[in-house]
């Protein structure tokens, strides 16, 4: 059987293909009731299946928020895996954005959740949470590896309360820490790895403050924060710098309140990605 090509690289070929944006999908209450929608399960399903739609060719990767199909209980995690599968017919990456993290047994069974073959729940790749120590990810390390997924580790995150750990240590901040790590577990890497990095789109010059090289992490870097948080391509772009090939620029609220309309959408996320592009 041959060996799955790397995420890294297939993410690498959906970048290039449909560009450098990642959109959220995040059936919030007030986005449901701005596109006429309910809030129920259903209507979730409805919301998630029109983005997928409009995204085709306009997006390299789409990133449903697990939370805000997790509150409807079964019903969500049903039309969560509808999305997901409807997402792979279209030809489109998908990042499951549970942030999850845990140590030993526990660790394993969410990376088999959301990362396995078998799982109704898997996706291209997952976002973790590393602050029970890095290697407690290594179940979902490995088998992303094995299976041809990623992983997005959150790095350095630009939440107001995100410093108050991250930052600590100065030049041997918690932040370095992790991503030295991801930079090794990305070495062998001939562009982009699979583990990739959550680095928020408005953190300004962290990086050159705590002396990180997020160009050396080879990690694809997904920047929360563009449009609706305030950050623009060219403030991405003047932040990233030399990593700025890495960056998949994500856009959830500002992108979505064009909905309904697919054509709108579309449009919509066209925009925003040929601003990225400009920008680098």
């Amino acid at each position: 059987m041959p060996s799955p090509i790397p995420f890294g690289q297939r993410l690498r070929t959906a970048m290039n293909a449909a560009g450098p944006l990642c959109v959220g999908i995040d059936p919030h209450p007030a986005l449901l009731e701005a596109w006429g929608l309910s809030d129920t399960a259903e209507s979730v399903r409805s919301f998630s299946l029109t983005v997928v739609e409009a995204m085709v060719g306009a997006a390299a990767i789409l990133k449903p928020q697990v939370a805000l199909y997790e509150r409807f209980g079964s019903a969500g995690f049903a039309v969560l895996e509808e999305t997901l599968a409807a997402a792979k017919s279209a030809g489109l990456l998908t990042l499951a954005d549970a942030k999850r993290g845990d140590i030993g047994s526990t660790m394993a069974a969410y990376a088999t959740a959301w990362l396995d073959d078998a799982s109704p729940l898997a996706a291209d790749a997952v976002t973790l949470s590393p602050y029970l120590g890095y290697e407690s990810l290594r179940p979902a390390l490995d088998l992303a590896a094995a299976t041809g997924r990623g992983v997005f580790v959150l790095g350095l995150t630009s939440n107001p309360e995100g410093p108050s750990v991250q930052h600590v240590g100065g030049e041997n901040s918690v932040a370095k820490s992790i991503i030295d790590q991801v930079t090794a577990e990305n070495a062998a890497a001939v562009d982009l790895g699979h583990v990739g990095l959550v680095v928020g789109a408005t953190i300004g010059n962290a990086p050159e403050k705590l002396g990180i090289d997020l160009t050396a992490s080879k990690a694809p870097l997904l920047t929360p924060g563009l449009g609706a948080q305030g950050a623009t391509a060219q403030d991405i772009a003047k932040s990233f710098a030399s990593s700025y090939s890495q960056v998949l620029g994500t856009s959830s609220r500002d992108v979505l309140k064009a909905g309904p309309s697919v054509g709108a959408l579309r449009k919509k996320a066209l925009s925003v990605r040929d601003e990225l592009l400009a920008a680098g």
